[in-house]
């Protein structure tokens, strides 16, 4: 096939959903959690929570919308959310902010990033992202029209970490952008502070913009610290911070992001995005604005987020006990919603002789072979790369389900293990 020529096109490609025809097919989260609709299979695919988010803040939401709150609100966000975000970074992370010029409210962190890529990289531009990575990245980088480069995570027994000989060799006069994701979906890494202290050298080497997606800022196990490259030295100047309500507060329907930093960049990203959605969510942005704070109240949903992390530290840990009694050893997850896991002995033993031979023909097979939905790892890497082919039989699963619902998952791929070739 030739390369493509049109724009959705070249976008279509870079996300793997160009098919040879040149039609576009769906992305594999739609496809799979389809696929369990369908099959009534247990979904453990898509990284949605099956449990309502703070009642304090849904409440708020509710009576926003009871009250009139339905109309536009400011394009750069409402003030109370924009002021709600800059308290949350200072308490947090010691972060300064002016949330007038340096916060902006943005459609679910998702728009923020394609704003953010489409500002500040062009043709000719190069935009790094870690591999494995998320996929909408490959996809904005391509409507950008600049070229996508990949520094390798590698699996080991402690967790994923960053290749740094590969991120070294990726960067170079020609990179724009660093596009950096930590926590990390799909892999659970939490990058450390030695390997942020190299992207920031590699960043301010080369002048490169680092443009951050920390969605899962909140959710980290273990007693892992996020730690945000923007509170290192000389970073806050060339970093743009990205993170968004859904993940924190399992709110994930409601779309509210945010991106900040330094008022010439934040600017620059408002110019783009008040052309994508201009503005959104009018009743939600004063119930997110109320979530950032619930930890400095007495109310009865103060301690949501420790609960959350408990919560899911404990999901995570029957996740991952479950996929190792299942012959799918897993590599322990620091932070996310997620745990990736490798396929080879099930599809070299009992799958063996059925025609299975990666993470990809597993996934689309499981929900008939034993009801259970997954992602497979290559969704998260380019075709042909180095990465890709080390995990072709790599897969993803979520433990953002209820202890019932991964209890009912395991039991099934455990008797799949246990089932005659």
């Amino acid at each position: 096939m030739s390369f493509p020529s049109r724009p959705w096109q070249q976008v279509a490609a870079a996300a793997g959903l160009l098919t040879p025809d040149g039609a576009t097919k769906p992305t594999i989260f739609a496809e799979m959690t389809a696929l369990a609709t369908r099959s009534g299979a247990v979904n453990l695919g898509q990284g949605f929570p099956d449990e309502p988010g703070p009642a304090t803040v849904t409440a708020e939401a509710s009576k926003a919308i009871l009250d009139g709150v339905n109309q536009y609100p400011p394009g750069p966000g409402t003030p109370g959310l924009r002021r709600a975000i800059a308290d949350h970074q200072h308490r947090h992370y010691g972060l300064h902010l002016d949330p007038d010029s340096e916060v902006l409210v943005t459609t679910g962190a998702t728009e923020a990033i394609a704003a953010a890529v489409l500002a500040l990289a062009g043709p000719g531009d190069e935009v790094l992202t870690l591999e494995p990575y998320y996929d909408s990245y490959a996809a904005t980088i391509a409507l950008a029209g600049a070229r996508h480069t990949r520094a390798a995570l590698r699996p080991g027994p402690d967790g994923w970490r960053l290749d740094l000989e590969s991120l070294r060799s990726a960067v170079g006069d020609r990179t724009r952008v660093i596009l950096l994701n930590s926590p990390h979906n799909p892999t659970g890494a939490v990058l450390t502070t030695a390997e942020l202290a190299e992207v920031a050298r590699l960043a301010q080497a080369h002048d490169a913009i680092v443009v951050t997606d920390e969605v899962y800022e909140h959710l980290t196990y273990d007693g892992v610290a996020h730690l945000p490259i923007a509170t290192l030295a000389g970073m806050a100047e060339r970093t743009l911070t990205i993170s968004s309500a859904g993940k924190s507060f399992s709110v994930t329907g409601w779309k509210i992001g945010w991106v900040s930093g330094p008022a010439p960049l934040v600017d620059a990203v408002r110019a783009v995005k008040q052309f994508l959605t201009y503005t959104s969510g009018a009743p939600f942005q004063p119930a997110v604005a109320l979530a950032l704070g619930l930890e400095t109240t007495n109310g009865p949903d103060a301690h949501w987020l420790s609960g959350l992390r408990t919560s899911l530290a404990r999901r995570r840990d029957q996740l991952t006990e479950g996929l190792r009694a299942a012959g799918l050893p897993p590599v322990p997850a620091a932070g996310t919603y997620f745990v990736m896991a490798d396929a080879t002995a099930l599809l070299t033993g009992p799958l063996a002789g059925t025609g299975i031979s990666t993470g990809a023909e597993l996934c689309r097979r499981l929900p008939e072979l034993c009801g259970v939905v997954a992602v497979p790892a290559t969704a998260f890497t380019t075709t042909g790369s180095p990465v890709s082919e080390s995990l072709r039989r790599w897969v993803r699963f979520t433990f953002v389900k209820s202890e019932a619902t991964i209890a009912e998952a395991m039991q099934r791929l455990t008797r799949l293990r246990n089932a005659a070739p």
